[in-house]
């Protein structure tokens, strides 16, 4: 089982994803996440504590492409991937054993870090719960500011009468 999946695990709307969903997200976007972007920390034992995921945004890019790759929306991707002020936090996730101890600052410097030499200036988080609590207190002592909000509703439907 992935790391993901275990850290995951407990969050309302989480879908594990199988062997073969994490074979084909590796293949179609590790092409666009510089090696400097991605954080992962290993324990005394050399096992994977925790990993963070950072790609440069491609939202601009995208935007000037119109959607498209062809023929020249592929330039507007490319220069996005090598020179990008803003980036995406796609990922982090900690073992839970390592929870609460520090690893996910010691992702977040060295993603910081990362960001600053690319010259990014401007780092967008991915969908995080509002009941998450436990990652939104990563940016407790940043200076971040939330403009989204993720929220999961259930709705159970009563089997008809009629």
């Amino acid at each position: 089982m992935t790391l993901n999946n275990v850290c995951y695990k407990n969050l309302f709307d989480f879908v594990p994803l199988s062997d073969k969903q994490v074979e084909y997200y590796t293949k179609q976007y590790f092409s666009f996440i510089r090696p400097d972007f991605i954080q992962l920390i290993a324990d005394e034992n050399g096992k994977l504590a925790g990993f963070g995921i950072t790609m440069p945004s491609l939202s601009l890019a995208l935007q000037k492409a119109r959607g498209r790759l062809l023929p020249f929306g592929i330039f507007h991707l490319l220069r996005a991937i090598r020179k990008n002020d803003k980036a995406d936090l796609l990922l982090i996730a900690i073992r839970e054993d390592l929870q609460g101890k520090g690893v996910n600052a010691m992702i977040m410097k060295e993603g910081y870090a990362a960001c600053n030499r690319a010259g990014v200036t401007v780092v967008e988080a991915a969908h995080q719960l509002e009941t998450n609590t436990r990652v939104l207190t990563i940016w407790e002592h940043m200076d971040a500011r939330r403009h989204k909000r993720k929220r999961s509703y259930l709705k159970v439907f009563q089997p008809s009468t009629n």
